[in-house]
């Protein structure tokens, strides 16, 4: 009878020492959540100065008074455009009409030059390896 109220005695204290033990995995795991949950915050919170300080930099108006301030730019008069008849004539075409395109020609040659049995890169060619 004894040996019985050892041995419940002892399944008792061990499974209180497994509760204590979960219960603290999970007291740690807790504040693991909450201290990520913190810094989710701050990260969140960093963002969202990050974000104030690019709209204030990038705010027309400033960036107008720095141009004003630092570029020697002129603003635009209404008569410095001049009109389309006063454009010099369209320089003279290198090809003449019948001629075959240059470009055209420069790849056909590359691709003439590259035959299909070539193989680029390290992997030999299948009939290379044999």
């Amino acid at each position: 009878m004894r040996i019985i109220h050892v041995l419940v005695i002892a399944a008792l204290v061990f499974a209180a020492a497994y509760v204590y033990r979960i219960k603290m995995d999970s007291t740690a795991r807790t504040e693991r959540v909450l201290r990520l949950h913190a810094e989710i915050r701050e990260q969140r919170d960093a963002i969202a100065v990050l974000r104030s300080e690019w709209a204030r930099l990038d705010a027309p108006l400033r960036l107008q008074g720095l141009a004003e301030r630092h570029l020697p730019l002129k603003p635009l008069n209404a008569n410095q455009y001049d009109s389309l008849k006063n454009l010099p004539e369209r320089p003279p075409t290198l090809v003449r009409p019948g001629d075959p395109d240059p470009i055209g020609a420069m790849i056909q040659t590359i691709d003439a030059a590259a035959d299909a049995s070539s193989v680029t890169g390290l992997v030999p060619a299948a009939e290379d390896r044999q």
